[in-house]
């Protein structure tokens, strides 16, 4: 009973806290911190508030789920979830890591292939293409006002009055962040534009900062949202103006590389009694990876292998043949990084 009890208790808060994300009205004090009533809310509930709040709108836009019937078929995932769990969803960037952050998936080691996704992006330059022009379709943005824009998964630009093509980056999936050329067409006042990502908070800092009846542009790195949402990013402007943007290029996740690698072994060596045999040295830019010694003479006496060693360039095996001389190979597996 004690369960069914916080079950729904859970619901009632993010029933609330769904009805404060999808409104303006703020309440005197931080309503994370406190409930309708001004009394304090329990740890959970402040997590349980701060996710519901960020991606409530986001779920009923993206996949056209009404927010609040989301927000109580996800009361018993609240209740069960750890407050580590909790604490690791409210911070998630993407509404799928916040997922598998309250079911306790496991993060990820860090064992990645030549790169890490979240941190190592790669910059991908394309030729200049336009993505958006007011002047073309839906008018000047208006004052103190934002509007969204399509960049991913887009066929052509022309709906948002850019080009008819995908600009060479609408069929290259979800990407981190792309660099845009923004050009203020006209404002009719001093002021300024902010290009930042769809759903997230409005940063402070400006993108291109204008006078009235200017026509002035800029080049910036603009972050992305990489959910399901249908935008990828939002422009605010203070002053009512047109607004251009051309793509030069855009970031994405490194793909894992393989390692380019080469494998060299000796001639057979005529070897007898308690010695050593080196392979070849690796070629210059490749290290060492691994390495073996093999007996060719295999229907006569054996070559005891005592053991080996690896240094940067090669493999060295000690051996004991305890009847006259027999054939040895030493081999080593060299590898190196492409492009390096």
């Amino acid at each position: 009973m004690q369960g069914v009890s916080s079950t729904m208790r859970l619901a009632r808060l993010v029933t609330l806290a769904l009805a404060f994300a999808l409104s303006f009205s703020a309440m005197a004090r931080d309503p994370v911190q406190v409930d309708r009533h001004g009394q304090p809310r329990s740890e959970r509930g402040q997590w349980v508030y701060r996710i519901v709040a960020k991606w409530g709108v986001h779920v009923q836009e993206a996949y056209r789920v009404p927010a609040d019937r989301w927000a109580s078929s996800m009361a018993p995932m609240f209740a069960k979830a750890s407050l580590a769990d909790l604490r690791r969803a409210a911070s998630a960037s993407s509404f799928a890591a916040m997922n598998d952050a309250l079911l306790g998936t496991p993060v990820p080691s860090g064992d990645k292939s030549l790169g890490d996704p979240s941190q190592d992006l790669v910059y991908v330059p394309v030729t200049p293409c336009r993505i958006l022009d007011t002047r073309v379709v839906g008018g000047p943005i208006a004052a103190n006002s934002f509007r969204d824009f399509d960049l991913t998964d887009v066929v052509r630009f022309a709906p948002q009055g850019g080009d008819t093509s995908n600009c060479n980056v609408g069929d290259k999936g979800s990407f981190a962040a792309a660099a845009i050329n923004f050009t203020v067409v006209g404002p009719s006042i001093d002021g300024y534009i902010t290009a930042f990502p769809y759903l997230s908070s409005m940063p402070t800092a400006a993108t291109i900062n204008y006078k009235a009846g200017d026509i002035r542009n800029g080049l910036a790195i603009t972050r992305l949202d990489q959910s399901a949402a249908t935008h990828e990013f939002s422009v605010y402007s203070f002053a009512q103006t047109h607004l251009v943007a051309d793509i030069v290029g855009y970031f994405a996740a490194p793909k894992p590389t393989a390692l380019d690698c080469v494998t060299l072994s000796t001639a057979p060596v005529g070897v007898s009694g308690l010695s050593t045999l080196s392979s070849p040295s690796c070629p210059a830019g490749y290290s060492a990876m691994s390495g073996n010694c093999r007996n060719e003479n295999l229907t006569t006496t054996p070559i005891y292998l005592m053991g080996g060693s690896l240094s940067d360039t090669q493999y060295t095996c000690q051996y004991y043949s305890s009847s006259g001389t027999r054939l040895l190979t030493a081999q080593v597996r060299c590898c190196r990084v492409p492009g390096q």
